[in-house]
């Protein structure tokens, strides 16, 4: 698969995170998550060409895919930069705490408010691909989702991002 082919797939049409739970593969891929409006108004992003009412946010690789997303990005802010990083964001708003356990996470019920945040806030794309650490950070560079930190090209959003990161994992400490 080229490149141009996988960044075509990411810009298709996003689906809701129950539906990707269905049908998400175990194979190796790169995904995106796109916002509703109403999801991060502040953050701007590339609108979603079969839907302009979504704009992407983030876009990540993984060796499973149906692990990455359902089991890490949905579950375990110790494990998943994008659950820190929205935590981070939200937490003025959605008042999310944390503890420490072998790091920074958020407790168990905020966990949970921040899952039912994403389904309801956010949409998925993801393409198959043998070799995801390959592209990564090409379709990083080439699509500038506004909550990746590396390989971007908006110094002010990727600021933010860092800000809302190092809150987060300056929320808790051992001991």
């Amino acid at each position: 698969m080229t490149l141009d082919e996988t960044r075509r797939a990411l810009l298709g049409r996003p689906v809701a995170v129950d539906v990707a739970a269905t049908v998400l593969s175990r194979g190796p891929g790169v995904y995106a998550w796109w916002a509703v409006a109403s999801a991060l108004p502040d953050f701007p992003g590339r609108p979603n060409e079969a839907d302009p009412g979504l704009r992407l946010l983030y876009v990540g690789r993984a060796a499973n895919l149906r692990g990455r997303i359902l089991r890490t990005h949905l579950r375990r802010s110790g494990d998943s930069v994008l659950r820190r990083t929205l935590a981070g964001l939200l937490m003025p708003s959605e008042g999310y705490r944390t503890t420490w356990r072998n790091g920074v996470v958020l407790i168990p019920e905020d966990e949970v408010r921040l899952t039912a945040w994403m389904r309801r806030g956010l949409r998925l794309t993801w393409v198959e691909h043998p070799h995801p650490e390959d592209v990564e950070a090409d379709l990083v560079w080439a699509l500038n989702p506004p909550l990746n930190t590396r390989d971007v090209d908006d110094d002010e959003i990727r600021a933010a991002v860092v800000t809302a990161i190092a809150a987060y994992e300056s929320s808790a400490s051992p001991g």
